[in-house]
């Protein structure tokens, strides 16, 4: 079982991050968000696809005044990304449920403290976004864009944010690469006690960032660090979503829907696997039971991962197993087993 590092509770809208909450996923539209009906399109997709929470940008006063009747309309709790123009946060403040800041390019003092007096009088969190490609100049100056710097701009703005009496943060720290994203987020760990937002920034299209995020994701969740999540893919939105939960499921730290087992080709098989298990994908896509499907190209290691499969596929020449729990419950022609797989499938996700 992996331990989570204890942190505090902080609420997104009716999202809770931190603590004992489950870790949410969520993504960012990309549309111009002053684009009303464009945003809300973009944003239902990611509600449908699974998404917990969503993120705008807002670039100028047309966005922020676009805030307002995105928020009612929209399923999902709203995040306003703001850089550069504090007037604009303080704006978005008034109706979207947490902020995304910047430390490196928000302004002076008195600026973020306008801001934190608008979150506090609403209860709404602040995320420090720290991203090592927009560090402080001071910092960068003395350390360059390093895990070290990162976490120093953290602890800067966490301490200001604190000494304003205003606790409810959550942290980012986000680099390019794997590496340094990791290290910043170890390191950051044992000195607070903020939840954190896990990400690494402009990873690229979906091959690339879906490695890059399930490397960065996978060593710091297994570490138990991390309390909700974003996968960066250019110009993906529900993806970003799928590959998120996907890496939370195939850590075990979500339950909710389908497990497939399915074994890499070689010699053995007699059957053209790829497009069985494809379909299987798609037809179970949907399901949220937590299950364990194995489709297996031939009985060698069928039998042994079928003990674990709530249904297993046993593929071979002309015909193949079907097998529930670790007992056959039938040998079926192979025109007709993947539907009869895919019923008793359906059978045990009711």
């Amino acid at each position: 079982m992996i331990k989570r590092y204890p942190t505090r509770k902080i609420k997104v809208g009716n999202v809770e991050i931190g603590g004992d909450a489950p870790i949410s996923v969520q993504s960012m539209t990309f549309s111009k968000t002053k684009n009303i009906n464009d945003t809300l399109e973009q944003i239902n997709r990611l509600y449908f696809a699974g998404a917990d929470i969503v993120r705008v940008a807002v670039l100028d006063e047309e966005d922020a005044n676009a805030l307002k009747e995105i928020k009612e309309k929209s399923p999902l709790p709203i995040i306003a990304d703001i850089h550069f123009n504090y007037k604009l946060g303080l704006k978005a403040a008034e109706v979207v449920d947490g902020l995304r800041i910047n430390p490196g390019n928000i302004g002076g003092k008195e600026r973020v403290k306008e801001i934190v007096k608008a979150c506090k009088a609403r209860n709404i969190p602040i995320r420090i976004g720290v991203n090592a490609g927009s560090l402080e100049e001071h910092l960068e100056n003395k350390y360059g864009q390093t895990p070290k710097a990162m976490v120093e701009s953290a602890l800067w703005h966490i301490k200001f944010l604190e000494d304003l009496d205003f606790l409810d943060i959550k942290v980012s720290l986000k680099a390019s690469d794997v590496q340094r994203t990791v290290e910043a987020y170890r390191m950051l760990r044992p000195l607070v006690d903020y939840p954190f937002h896990l990400g690494v920034t402009e990873a690229g299209t979906k091959f690339h960032a879906t490695i890059k995020s399930a490397a960065a994701f996978g060593a710091l969740l297994l570490d138990g660090i991390g309390d909700t999540l974003r996968v960066s893919i250019t110009g993906e939105l529900e993806e970003e979503i799928r590959v998120g939960k996907a890496i939370l499921k195939d850590l075990g730290l979500s339950k909710e829907g389908v497990n497939i087992i399915s074994c890499p080709t070689c010699g053995r098989i007699e059957v053209d696997l790829p497009p069985i298990v494809e379909a299987v994908e798609e037809a179970t896509k949907d399901i949220k039971k937590p299950l364990n499907l194995a489709v297996m190209g031939c009985v060698v290691n069928a039998i042994g991962e079928a003990k674990e499969a709530d249904v297993a596929i046993a593929c071979g020449k002309g015909y193949g197993l079907i097998i529930k729990k670790g007992e056959i419950i039938g040998k079926y022609k192979e025109d007709e087993l993947l539907d009869r797989f895919l019923e008793e499938v359906k059978k045990e996700s009711e």
